[in-house]
């Protein structure tokens, strides 16, 4: 069992900390948030500190999972930053959704100090969290990924190394358009289905057995025709993460256009007070 750092316990660190715990790990978090880590030890047990740097100290792994490039460098650098706590040898987890520009970044730093990075951005949502099911692309070098593996083997589905620092936030992205344009799909199809006249319960049985079956069909299909959008990852975190990948695309010469627009189409539903509401909420803007 390793002693561990986790760095943030939203809605889906808080889940991956706990398993991370339940493995018998000696596991140290810090939260912006004090509150959010009292209750977090309160039941799973473990140590807090105040600070990213005092979690990290005499860390074996530090785990990180906040909400943007900003938080993210927030917790990694400066006096009271995570890297500032950290010995040589030991390895940092960044499960975060950010650019690979600010991955490179941090990586060159860390390693500048004699610390592995591991960039590790997760799919599977708050239910993927949950339940320790979460898919998990990775990059950096090849030895600090394959020290990081059974540590992150607590909460994952699948767990893959992909190439050196930035190229798990790169397949993060191809990820996020994936599900772009297979949400406006999937809203599409059932504001038709609606219109039409259909049960789309009954449509969906039919047809997610076919080509056009998807996990968000599956998971979603029935809390959009009820039209409740309560279920994770949020509008707004969407729109940050599709910003990421417009600007990467902009960055490398590829073509989004599906993505830039159903992006838009997300503004439309943060405009209509939904930013909180989860990504499947795409099918507002089609409702009467």
């Amino acid at each position: 069992m390793a002693k561990l750092a986790f760095l943030g316990l939203g809605v889906m660190g808080g889940p991956m900390a706990g398993h991370l715990a339940a493995k018998g790990h000696a596991v140290t978090v810090y939260n912006r948030s004090a509150q959010k880590a009292q209750d977090w030890i309160a039941t799973h047990g473990g140590a807090m500190a105040a600070s990213p740097a005092q979690a990290a100290q005499g860390a074996e792994f530090v785990l990180a999972c906040v909400g943007n490039d900003d938080d993210l460098r927030e917790v990694c650098l400066g006096p009271q930053g995570a890297f500032a706590g950290m010995a040589a040898g030991a390895v940092f987890i960044d499960h975060t959704t950010v650019s690979d520009t600010v991955t490179r970044e941090l990586a060159t730093l860390a390693r500048a100090n004699g610390i592995g990075f591991v960039d590790a951005p997760v799919s599977g949502g708050q239910a993927g969290a949950q339940n320790g099911q979460l898919s998990i692309m990775c990059g950096g070098a090849p030895n600090d990924y394959a020290r990081a593996e059974p540590i992150m083997a607590a909460y994952a589905r699948i767990c893959r190394h992909l190439g050196p620092s930035g190229a798990g936030q790169l397949a993060k992205m191809m990820n996020q358009i994936c599900i772009a344009g297979l949400m406006q799909g999937l809203s599409e199809a059932l504001a038709f289905g609606m219109k039409a006249g259909l049960d789309g319960a009954a449509v969906v049985e039919v047809i997610s057995q076919g080509a056009a079956g998807s996990w968000q069909m599956a998971n979603r299909h029935q809390s959009m025709l009820e039209d409740r959008y309560d279920f994770g990852f949020a509008v707004d975190w969407m729109r940050k993460d599709l910003a990421i990948c417009l600007a990467t695309a902009d960055k490398i010469g590829a073509r989004l256009p599906v993505t830039a627009l159903v992006d838009q189409f997300y503004k439309d539903v943060q405009l209509m007070g939904g930013g909180r509401g989860d990504t499947s909420s795409l099918i507002r803007r089609l409702r009467d």
